[in-house]
């Protein structure tokens, strides 16, 4: 049997050490160092926190100042995604329309939260800037039905946003113009 341990002695405690002062006394240090500070307790969820910019949320879908859905079902999003969250059905728009000129819309669109993991890939592979991520981070609910978002509900989460690109209203005067001559 081999014998090619080494044996450490302990030495023997203090007696300030064996009647816990010195953790005692920095104990109270702490304590006293701390009580009139302010504290960084926030009351949640009357309090937020502050949301550090570039802060990516849940994606919602956006409308355009006039009311007009921005989505075009053209599915990158749903290709893009990469824990497959988003499924498109895409819908046609009827030709009497006033976004005929348009080439198809979403009839169905849903993300499902559980799965989502807010890369915002979507949002930045969307051409009609018709994804958003809100500054929204607290989703619950009861059952995972209530997790996947469908467009009605999308909509209501994203609203409207200001498009400063008007690009639908450049597609529509370019055919008007193309019609006119």
């Amino acid at each position: 049997m081999p014998t090619d341990y080494k044996v450490i002695e302990r030495k023997p405690l203090t007696l300030a050490e064996r009647t816990y002062l010195p953790q005692i006394i920095g104990g109270l240090r702490l304590t006293f160092s701390n009580i009139f500070k302010k504290p960084v307790t926030v009351e949640y969820p009357e309090q937020r926190p502050p949301l550090p910019p570039g802060y990516r949320g849940v994606p919602t879908l956006v409308k355009d100042p006039d009311g007009r859905e921005k989505c075009v079902s053209c599915q990158l999003c749903e290709f893009v995604c990469p824990p497959k969250a988003i499924r498109i059905t895409p819908g046609e728009i009827p030709a009497d329309a006033a976004t005929a000129h348009v080439e198809k819309a979403p009839q169905e669109f849903e993300i499902d939260m559980l799965r989502c993991i807010y890369c915002g890939l979507c949002q930045e592979v969307c051409p009609e800037e018709a994804i958003w991520l809100q500054n929204v981070y607290s989703v619950s609910g009861f059952t995972r039905a209530e997790f996947v978002n469908n467009k009605q509900k999308l909509y209501e989460m994203g609203g409207t946003l200001p498009d400063k690109h008007f690009k639908w209203e450049k597609k529509r005067q370019a055919a008007e113009h193309g019609n006119a001559h």
